[in-house]
Order: structure tokens, then sequence, then C-alpha cells
């Protein structure tokens, strides 16, 4: 396994929209294996290959990691097909924008339909946190930051930070 480079804001292939995967090999899980390891290491609880790098609609994911026990989650070409509901993500933050949090307003029930790393087609409902890390990962897919979410001022605070930090390096 390797672990992988994550891209971060203002990177511009965090805007771009994912593309389908057309195939499910074994280079698609050497892929998934790297990102998870990633995603442990970094540490997170999700993680879309576009933030690594790859223009690939694939997001991992463990919603339970502080518990000690892992259970990553696969999905591939995941879709949010319905949203219900309202709830207030508090202190959201995300691996590619780093140092800054915000609260996000996101739906409190979804439907999400993707497939599983062995491409079995998967549909399911999920409520609360996992509600919420699947609309952060999914936005990553569709070239969506939580940046995206929050109010303009804060977006261009975070926005002035980042530029200062660059000039400075």
């Amino acid at each position: 396994m390797s672990i992988l480079e994550i891209i971060t804001y203002p990177d511009k292939l965090l805007r771009k929209i994912s593309k389908p995967v057309v195939n499910i090999d074994g280079s698609l899980k050497q892929l998934i294996e790297n990102m998870t390891e990633t995603m442990y290491r970094a540490p997170g609880v999700g993680l879309a290959a576009i933030q690594v790098g790859i223009d690939k609609a694939l997001l991992v994911y463990d919603i339970a990691p502080l518990e000690g026990k892992r259970c990553v989650q696969v999905l591939i070409n995941p879709r949010i097909m319905e949203g219900e509901g309202e709830f207030l993500s508090e202190n959201e933050g995300c691996l590619s924008v780093p140092d800054f949090k915000a609260d996000v307003k996101r739906f409190a029930r979804v439907l999400v339909e993707g497939l599983d790393a062995e491409g079995n087609p998967r549909r399911f409902e999920a409520d609360g946190y996992h509600a919420l890390v699947l609309q952060h990962e999914i936005d990553h897919i569709n070239g969506t930051l939580f940046i995206d979410h929050i109010s303009v001022l804060k977006r261009e605070l975070y926005k002035r930070q980042v530029r200062k930090k660059l000039k400075k390096a």
C-alpha cells in the first residue's frame, strides 16, 4: 500500500466533476486500498479520489474510526437521489481545506445510490453523521467543497488566509 498525497485548496482539480468509473479491476482495487490507508493516516473519515488527484467518481469512508474497529465503506459512482430535513454540521472540516472549520447546513437524511467495491449496486438511506459524510464526499465528486456551503464572508476570509500562506511559501 502507498500513502497518497492529498491535494488542497486552491488546486483547480478539486473543482472538477469526476469521471464515472467504467472498469472495476485490480488497479481500482489497489487505488481503494491506497485511498483507505491515506484516509486513516491523515486522519480523516472520508476521502474522494479527486482529493488525491485521481479523476474517478470513487470515495471511501469510515464513520467509526475513533472506536478502534475499522469498517471502511466504498462507493463507486455515488449519487444522492433524495435528501430531506435539515442538519447543522458543526465544525465541519476537510482534508483538502486545511486549518478551517465551519458550520454547514446539510440534509438530515439522504438516499444514496452507487456501486460497492465489487461492482454490486447499492441503494441505501443514511441519516445524521452518516448522511453528512456522504454529502461531503459526494460533493467532492461533483467539484464542490464544503466552503461553498458557507457565507461569502467566511469563504472570502478563508481564501485570503490561503493566499497569504501561498505568498509566504
